[in-house]
């Protein structure tokens, strides 16, 4: 036991150290060509498949259509017996529910039958399933210093990310593999010396277009660990 607790603060030294030498730019570099080798997102274009678990729910169904070039998003979430469809085409859009464009306000209120929900879930799933890519986009604020930190028994490189006040006010932290740079964990804190927000535990691969997704996340609040619920990333059938 002596022998491995020696080996592991070793290696932990050898990763601090290497941090030290790495700026937040050159990390987010390393996992950008881990995840998007042949640099595929700004043309990326394709369907994805997610499907939500949460404690003592239904599962959701959602079918994701990107096509960032021409800014089009579709998402079609099926819930239970009922089917929403959202459409996209840069600054147009178009809702139906169960098949139908005309709902009524009890409908409309009760499913979040609305544009700025359209537009909320388009950048909430562009952004997530294009990191760390997104990293790079406008008003996207790196901190120049990577640190290391062990989470869940594993060390990490941490990139400490924060944004313009026009683009979000919450803090990230994105933690990386020292020996591949692939994106495994990330947090994220509404206020953080209140210890609240989220983290999200990243598992497996799913590759589209040449780019590596993460397969499964697995979201907990920061404050108690309690378990939200799990996302899985497959291809539509």
């Amino acid at each position: 036991m002596r022998k491995l607790t020696t080996v592991l603060v070793f290696l932990a030294s050898i990763i601090s150290t290497f941090a030290q030498t790495l700026t937040g730019t050159e990390l987010l570099d390393k996992a950008i060509a881990y995840h998007d080798p042949n640099g595929q997102w700004p043309t990326f274009k394709d369907s994805l498949k997610v499907v939500m678990e949460t404690p003592n729910n239904s599962s959701r169904e959602s079918i994701i259509y990107l096509n960032l070039p021409k800014e089009v998003f579709n998402l079609t979430v099926k819930k239970e017996e009922n089917t929403t469809q959202y459409q996209i085409e840069q600054d147009n859009c178009n809702i139906s529910f169960n098949g139908k464009r005309n709902f009524t306000e009890e409908e409309k209120v009760a499913h979040r039958l609305d544009c700025d929900r359209a537009f909320m879930m388009k950048d909430y799933y562009t952004y997530l399933y294009g990191l760390p890519m997104k990293l790079k986009d406008p008003g996207t604020n790196l901190d120049p210093k990577v640190v290391t930190k062990t989470f869940k028994g594993k060390t990490y490189l941490v990139l400490k990310v924060t944004y313009d006040a026009v683009v979000g006010k919450d803090t990230w932290y994105f933690y990386f593999d020292p020996t591949t740079s692939a994106m495994e964990v990330y947090q994220f804190y509404h206020k953080e010396a209140d210890n609240d927000g989220e983290y999200i535990l990243l598992s497996g691969i799913e590759t589209f277009k040449g780019i590596k997704m993460p397969k499964t996340r697995k979201w907990y609040y920061n404050k108690d660990d309690k378990y939200l619920g799990t996302d899985i990333l497959s291809r539509p059938n």
